[in-house]
């Protein structure tokens, strides 16, 4: 069973994070209140920490930047987005090695 925090769609995943800005190291934490908890280095000024998430996704997931969106949650800790060309088993063994 996929965690609450993965959603299969039919051309990649969507995930649901919450975000902790301003921390000492960009890494996945684990699940948090249902949700994928991952921790930037970078502050939450002028989307920086929206472009390191989008970043960090995408390298630790294996594709571009331009196929990881950002769905919901610009201005918020809780983030919803999409990673196009991933498959949901994929996402949840490689963010699962992560942790």
């Amino acid at each position: 069973m996929a965690p609450p925090w993965l959603k299969a769609l039919p051309d990649g995943v969507e995930l649901a994070v919450l975000v902790q800005p301003r921390a000492s190291r960009t890494r996945v934490v684990g699940e948090h209140d249902g949700l994928l908890k991952i921790q930037l280095a970078a502050p939450p000024v002028d989307g920086e920490a929206n472009a390191a998430l989008v970043e960090f996704l995408g390298k630790l997931l294996g594709v571009p930047r331009r196929q990881v969106e950002l769905l919901a949650g610009d201005a918020s800790r809780r983030k919803r987005l999409i990673v196009h060309g991933v498959d949901a088993v994929t996402a949840e063994a490689v963010i699962s090695q992560a942790l």
